[in-house]
């Protein structure tokens, strides 16, 4: 039940991030989602902010519950190295489909809706532009019907 629900909270985590590259990384755009997120760091950042987010949430800190601190340092890294090859950079996610990692989760459109926000706060803070958070925002919709198993 603990491993659940910390394949849960990085699941939440990276498949709210995993669906850029696909309708973000246009040939009309010289640089990618990825550059244009500051690269790396700036991205590695955003996921420190937005999985602390998560994890005090009142909500959704539940999914976090008895994770030892190395479970925690991997969700960390899966969901940066998910970001970052979704948009474009030079990473290479290993983790599992969004859908396989989900199923029997029970994620809620509650669950959904409140780590959306979390997200938006994130991006906002490190003050993302509009047009990239409108990118990762029609990205997620793509990725919700893999996540939430309950309305």
């Amino acid at each position: 039940m603990k491993r659940n629900r910390l394949l849960i909270a990085s699941i939440v985590i990276g498949v709210l991030l995993s669906g850029l590259s696909i309708r973000t990384v246009t040939a009309q755009t010289a640089d990618s989602l990825y550059k244009r997120l500051g690269g790396y760091d700036a991205l590695a950042k955003v996921t420190d902010d937005f999985i602390t987010r998560l994890a005090t949430d009142k909500t959704l800190g539940r999914f976090f519950v008895g994770a030892s601190d190395n479970s925690k340092i991997r969700i960390r890294q899966l969901v940066v190295d998910q970001l970052c090859a979704a948009t474009g950079g030079p990473c290479v996610y290993s983790g599992r489909d969004m859908k396989t990692a989900h199923k029997g989760l029970g994620i809620t459109e509650d669950d959904w809706n409140i780590a959306v926000k979390h997200l938006v706060a994130t991006l906002t803070k490190f003050k993302v532009p509009e047009k990239e958070q409108k990118e990762v925002a029609a990205a997620l919709t793509t990725l919700k019907a893999d996540i939430v198993e309950k309305p």
